[in-house]
């Protein structure tokens, strides 16, 4: 490739990376403490840094914690616990007071972003939901107070069963009894304030449940046929994309289609009960690891295309105090040693590498039109990320056809390779010769997240990818 070539491939990454990781698409993970063998928060922070964890969620707001992220670059929520609900609805001096002391004597050098107020309020038995909108109005407030409102949002986490419905996705509503009195204030609040609604997503809980009607490949994010939602006629290749979208439509039901989600808590357990069907390490794995490539490489949800979604994994570290079944203290991405559970990467770095290094090579979700053969060792083929949006794909592309110099004869209409006559198929087919041409070196097949390497011969149809210049 010479020079100019390289510099124009160079500003084309440059156009995928603004593309597809903006400040509002990324990987955070929730720091929960309940345990008595943890490292210290210095360590921790360190161990975040070196994941290139650059988003943290705390349940608490722990000064040790919080001086340990000072000057991190490690973007903060905090959390006004359950129990303080009342205080802070009651009294705006309370409110005052909590914000100063664990906002205003960290902030700026913790880079605290967001506040949590209450953590599943509609589900707590100490029955503290009529404290949720007046203690985030009044924590507001004190925000105002600081002039830090428009450096410091605020949300309250939500589980799904908040959900009058959540099947199929269109039909989404929030409970009827909470609608007036709760989520109508909540999401004009967080339309006012220019905040999202924090959601707690678990579609490991629902397989669990339904393991008889949910397939395991859509609970995992790994190629299935999908599921098409009768009432919208989309179709559904995840069970996550399912239930934030049946919270998008719930949403949508009240008229507030403008307020973002941020899936403040989600994971998969690598450790369960003899009754906790799927918990273990290999499905904990496939679902935070194709999760991530799902968030960092792909578009939005099918209802929501555009959204940009932060998603916050549970949890940093196994926590050995938790109560309940197995399952509650095995959601760790880390031993309490900082030695990972499995291993995954959280940043688009890590992915690229991890796919140039055939150590992980998550299946293509095409609708079934990829078949696999397997070849010989040692051979590697370029397809594109189905999980990717279209414009990227489109992008890169165009770019291997045109500039990059592949040959794109053959999936020209009345061509060899011309069906099936999809955007996933001939994207395929174009980055792999180009990646081909180029001697399969590494980054060759990246395209901005829009590619990746795969060891088994692909086929689409008829057409099967070829290896070798």
């Amino acid at each position: 490739m010479d020079s100019e070539s390289l510099c124009r491939f160079s500003l084309v990454l440059l156009l995928f990376s603004v593309l597809s990781f903006a400040d509002g698409r990324s990987i955070g993970v929730n720091y929960g403490r309940v345990a008595n063998n943890l490292p210290s928060a210095t360590k921790v922070v360190r161990l975040l840094r070196s994941q290139g964890l650059n988003r943290v969620k705390v349940y608490d707001a722990d000064p040790a914690v919080l001086k340990s992220l000072a000057n991190s670059g490690v973007k903060v929520t905090v959390n006004l616990p359950n129990e303080l609900l009342s205080a802070a609805a009651r009294r705006q001096s309370f409110a005052f007071e909590w914000v100063l002391k664990n906002v205003v004597a960290y902030h700026p050098a913790t880079a605290i972003e967001a506040i949590a107020v209450g953590n599943e309020v509609f589900v707590d038995t100490h029955n503290t939901t009529r404290f949720l909108v007046p203690a985030m109005y009044n924590i507001y407030g004190a925000l105002v107070k600081y002039n830090l409102q428009n450096d410091v949002k605020i949300s309250s986490p939500i589980a799904l069963s908040a959900l009058q419905s959540s099947y199929p996705s269109s039909a989404g509503a929030f409970r009827r009894e909470l609608v007036d009195s709760v989520f109508k204030p909540v999401l004009q609040f967080l339309r006012k304030t220019g905040s999202s609604l924090m959601v707690n997503v678990y579609p490991f809980f629902a397989y669990e449940s339904n393991a008889d009607v949910i397939s395991l490949d859509y609970a995992l994010l790994r190629e299935n046929p999908g599921v098409v939602d009768a009432g919208n006629g989309l179709r559904y290749l995840s069970l996550f994309d399912a239930q934030v979208d049946a919270v998008f439509a719930a949403m949508s039901a009240l008229k507030y289609d403008d307020i973002p989600i941020i899936v403040s808590e989600t994971g998969w357990p690598s450790k369960g009960d003899t009754n906790e069907v799927g918990a273990s390490v290999e499905n904990a794995a496939a679902y935070n690891g194709n999760l991530i490539r799902r968030v960092l490489t792909g578009a939005g949800t099918p209802l929501r295309p555009k959204a940009d979604l932060t998603v916050y994994l549970f949890a940093l570290f196994n926590e050995n105090k938790k109560p309940g079944p197995t399952s509650e203290r095995n959601f760790g991405l880390f031993y309490p040693d900082e030695s990972k559970v499995y291993d995954i990467p959280f940043t688009v770095e890590g992915l690229r590498k991890k796919d140039n290094d055939n150590e992980i090579h998550p299946a293509p979700m095409n609708k079934g039109e990829q078949r696999i053969s397997t070849v010989a060792s040692g051979q590697t083929w370029c397809v594109a990320n189905t999980m990717a949006a279209p414009e990227k794909l489109q992008l890169g592309l165009d770019y291997a056809c045109g500039e990059g110099g592949a040959d794109c004869h053959p999936i020209q209409p009345g061509s060899s390779c011309y069906d099936p006559n999809t955007l996933d198929a001939h994207a395929s087919y174009a980055f792999n010769n180009y990646f081909q041409k180029q001697g399969r070196v590494m980054g060759s097949c990246y395209f901005g997240g829009a590619a990746y390497v795969v060891t088994q011969q692909p086929r689409y149809g008829k057409c099967e990818l070829p290896f070798g210049n």
